[in-house]
């Protein structure tokens, strides 16, 4: 099954099982393609959320006008910093941006449970590796690809330019279907 894309400078459609790397500057503006991706040709999305709170999720969502009965969100940070978690049927926790396995087992249940066209965002990829390691990192991102060919669904990861060696940002680059590089005058080039 093909999905839309969205995303300025690429190609109308990707297929199934697409995994997309977005490059971008600390300081990108990353929620314009992030929201785009998600409110797009979708019947059900997950936001794993590493940098931001669930409720700050839901108020970007609100913001870029993303129909919100359509998410499910991953909250990383809240039990790790102590902040009340909010319960609701579309929003789960894990303990901290370092519990990959739990990250990867979400996903999983996230597609297995729901049906049609679905997309997963993984905002971010650099604040997981600050938590973890570039390794586990790296092979939990795989884990997560894999997941995507198999439910035929599609994928967004988002990995600072900035913060990474060359040699790191060159092996996730290998690993996905697809990279979106992000500068920061806002210019997006797409290589998928």
């Amino acid at each position: 099954m093909d999905y839309s894309l969205a995303v300025e400078n690429g190609p109308e459609t990707i297929p199934g099982g697409t995994g997309l790397l977005l490059v971008h500057p600390s300081i990108g503006e990353t929620d314009r393609i992030d929201t785009d991706f998600l409110k797009t040709d979708t019947d059900a999305f997950l936001v794993v959320s590493t940098r931001t709170t669930a409720r700050e999720v839901e108020q970007k969502l609100e913001y870029y006008d993303v129909d919100e009965t359509k998410a499910t969100i991953l909250d990383t940070l809240s039990v790790e910093r102590g902040y009340s978690r909010r319960t609701a049927d579309d929003v789960y926790y894990v303990s901290a941006p370092d519990d990959l396995d739990g990250v990867v087992d979400r996903v999983e249940r996230f597609l297995t449970e729901n049906e049609g066209k679905r997309r997963v965002s993984v905002d971010s990829l650099t604040e997981m590796a600050y938590y973890a390691d570039d390794d586990a990192v790296y092979d939990a991102a795989a884990d997560i690809l894999a997941l995507l060919e198999e439910h035929d669904a599609v994928g967004i990861f988002h990995l600072s330019e900035e913060v990474h060696e060359v040699a790191t940002l060159d092996r996730f680059r290998e690993l996905f279907d697809g990279v979106i590089d992000l500068d920061g005058e806002g210019n997006v080039v797409v290589d998928v």
